[in-house]
């Protein structure tokens, strides 16, 4: 099992965007042994230190294994909709790790 975690960080005004791309990808992960473990979307608030760019939204997301990763990046319906991730999100900081 894999671990990835997100921090992403969305272009000003396109949040709807994002949150389109979302609507339509997340559930495609799981027919790749994939799942949301969680996705936060922080307040500033939340933050008790740090001064970097807040993200807009953390996901942890785990996969079976590396090449269903793949397999899900590559699907056909994720690809169709990757116009909107491309639209709205600025950056991306992303670590993979595994459970210990």
């Amino acid at each position: 099992m894999i671990y990835i975690t997100q921090l992403i960080f969305v272009k000003e005004g396109k949040e709807s965007v994002f949150q389109e791309f979302e609507s339509h990808v997340i559930p495609i992960m799981q027919a790749y042994s994939g799942r949301m473990v969680y996705r936060v979307r922080p307040s500033q608030e939340a933050f008790v230190d740090g001064d970097e760019e807040k993200p807009y939204e953390i996901h942890i997301v785990s996969f079976e294994s590396e090449e269903k990763l793949q397999e899900f990046l590559k699907d056909d319906t994720r690809m169709r909709f990757k116009h909107l991730k491309d639209e709205s999100v600025r950056a991306i900081l992303m670590f993979k790790g595994k459970k210990f």
